[in-house]
């Protein structure tokens, strides 16, 4: 079942397009990471998700309705944590996740929601106004997950988190997931959405400019996984000298590492270390989400003449 899914969606604001021409699905149960450098179209387009603007041109679908005619039903069934998310100061936690829970005519316990999220139970009986940032991100988390919704919308959910806030936003989102809730997850964080996503998509300029899965992107561009060995004595430097798809090879001591494009190099390069000495630990390294983020979305990319991505002065991605 699908859980989103938008057509030609486009939203102009003058002559200028925050949003153009989007073809995106989401499937229910999915956690789907949605990325972009600033002003790439993403406010914009979870804005369009629950109907708080309306499109230019295009459809927008959401948990079977339609998010412009029917935005009030979706957003019954969605929690929201916004990014800059506003508090009443003089109300403490526990009154806004009351009010939550009246809203959604939830029966949620706002002590079970505090333990959740994190929050001291002495804090969540303290006036909001106090709160730090972290603090008032686990509340606004709180507030989202009232009434069990079928679908959660985080835009820059880890802002302010320490790194046991973080941890924690994780695990709510694996369990929202296993519950069968979909995960529409916004943010700059890379290594959250790297830990936490089904998917990624990524936004440029407006558009979407790719989307799947990380394995995945990294396969279509041809990124390399380096291995590090550790082996019992250090080898020639050209041990491993040769083997097709092994770039970037480095001995340092008795820690080989080299750069592999395929599962097979990555074999080779331990068997032929092993034929030289001894290999007695190594670990991969894949290359990150950052990485491929930079690359889809650097001022220096271009498209290649195939629609793949190319950085300029190098190969194609």
């Amino acid at each position: 079942m699908t859980a989103i899914e938008t057509t030609a969606l486009t939203k102009r604001h003058g002559d200028a397009r925050a949003v153009d021409g989007l073809d995106l699905t989401v499937e229910s149960g999915e956690v789907f990471g949605f990325l972009g450098p600033n002003g790439a179209g993403k406010s914009t387009t979870i804005d369009l998700l629950l109907g708080f603007q309306r499109p230019t041109a295009g459809s927008v679908t959401v948990l079977g309705r339609d998010a412009t005619d029917e935005a009030r039903e979706v957003r019954a069934r969605t929690g929201l944590l916004p990014e800059g998310y506003d508090l009443y100061e003089n109300l403490t936690a526990r009154d806004h996740l009351r009010s939550a829970i009246e809203a959604k005519d939830a029966d949620d316990d706002p002590d079970a929601i505090v333990e959740r999220v994190g929050l001291d139970p002495d804090d969540a009986r303290r006036a909001v106004g106090e709160y730090s940032k972290g603090m008032t991100q686990r509340l606004a988390l709180g507030v989202a997950l009232v009434g069990d919704p079928d679908l959660l919308i985080l835009d820059e959910p880890s802002s302010g988190l320490d790194p046991s806030g973080a941890k924690r936003l994780r695990e709510i989102v694996r369990t929202e997931a296993e519950r069968g809730a979909t995960v529409f997850f916004s943010s700059h964080v890379l290594g959250q959405v790297e830990r936490v996503c089904d998917r990624v998509g990524i936004m440029a300029d407006g558009e979407l400019v790719t989307v799947d899965a990380l394995d995945d992107l990294r396969a279509s561009m041809d990124a390399t996984t380096v291995v590090e060995a550790t082996v019992d004595a250090s080898p020639e430097p050209d041990a491993v000298a040769g083997i097709e798809g092994v770039s970037g090879v480095t001995v340092d001591g008795r820690v080989v590492r080299a750069a592999c494009a395929t599962d097979d190099a990555k074999v080779a390069v331990l068997d032929r270390l092993n034929d030289a000495t001894t290999v007695r630990d190594f670990d991969t390294e894949a290359p990150s989400l950052e990485a491929l983020f930079e690359a889809y979305t650097s001022e220096r990319a271009v498209d290649g003449p195939d629609g793949s991505v190319a950085v300029a002065g190098g190969e194609s991605r």
